[in-house]
């Protein structure tokens, strides 16, 4: 197995072993019963798509219910774990074929590595029509995916006009 050093990077280079993997992006195979589409692009500050960016997601299955099933890191092609990853192309767009997340208030838990970062960022793609009530109205749209006729669609903006909203956890390290 050959292994290939990822691109120079402010923490890195780090060598790419999984990162991909196959099956990476396929929480559930497309085609899939109930299998629907996350995808969208991310930009730079200056609206330039970020072609060596990283996503991971993390997701309920569609009970609502957080799966605990081991496999991320090697699909069998039948168990849903709630989790994948998914490189950017040369246009900055991304995508997974996974399922609905259920629950109270349904989303996609996001994580993005991207250069220039010195820490992931962590956000949140709520599905259409998620109750937002405590983020000031001028940011929610930054936290809603939109609904497209192949499932939902999430585009990230790392800073300036439109930054997608950022969040920090309990031992997340603050910068």
């Amino acid at each position: 197995m050959t292994r290939r050093a990822t691109p120079g990077q402010t923490v890195g280079p780090f060598f790419g072993y999984a990162l991909p993997y196959p099956g990476d992006r396929h929480l559930v195979p497309p085609g899939t019963p109930g299998a629907v589409r996350l995808h969208g692009t991310v930009r730079d500050g200056a609206g330039n798509p970020v072609p060596d960016a990283l996503i991971e997601i993390w997701q309920p299955g569609p009970s609502g219910a957080v799966e605990h099933s081991g496999g991320s890191l090697r699909r069998d092609g039948f168990t849903f774990t709630g989790w994948g990853r998914a490189g950017t192309d040369t246009t900055g767009h991304y995508s997974f074929s996974t399922l609905r997340p259920g629950g109270e208030v349904p989303f996609f838990a996001i994580t993005v590595f991207a250069r220039g970062l010195l820490d992931r960022l962590f956000t949140r793609a709520y599905l259409p029509g998620a109750d937002l009530g405590d983020f000031p109205a001028d940011r929610r749209d930054t936290l809603r995916a939109s609904e497209e006729s192949t499932g939902y669609r999430f585009d990230i903006r790392l800073q300036g006009e439109d930054e997608t909203v950022f969040l920090r956890f309990p031992g997340h390290r603050a910068d």
